[in-house]
Parts: structure tokens; sequence; C-alpha cells
């Protein structure tokens, strides 16, 4: 039995097929604003997307109090 997080119990046939990770190259300035504002952008949406889904369960929740009290 292996412990978990621990890959001493992998068979030879997935060592085998696990791909070496390739460097990724350095951006430059222009390229790391790019990559960080389009990183800000994805996250703002999260962030809406989970504030917009917490109200609709507020206001489902205080339905449901209305209704049983």
């Amino acid at each position: 039995m292996c412990p978990e997080g621990l890959n001493s119990c992998m068979r030879l046939y997935e060592i085998e097929t696990i791909k070496p990770l390739k460097p990724k190259k350095s951006m430059n300035p222009q390229q790391y604003r790019m990559y960080s504002l389009k990183r800000n952008k994805d996250n703002a949406s999260k962030a809406l997307k989970a504030e917009k889904d917490r109200q609709k369960v507020a206001k489902a929740q205080q339905q449901i109090f209305k209704v049983t009290h």
C-alpha cells in the first residue's frame, strides 16, 4: 500500500509515459504586461461570477426564511 502523496508505487510504464516539462521562454515587458492583464481579467470574471452566485444563494435563503416563518 502506498502512502498518499508519494509516487514510490508508480508502475514502470507510468514513469516512462511522463513527458518532461519544457522550460518556458522568458517574456519581454510587453508580453508580460499582456499576460498579467489577461490573468487579471480572468480573475475578475471569476470573482464576479462568485459574487453573483453568492447573492443568488443569499436571496434564495431569504425567500426560504420568509416562507417558513
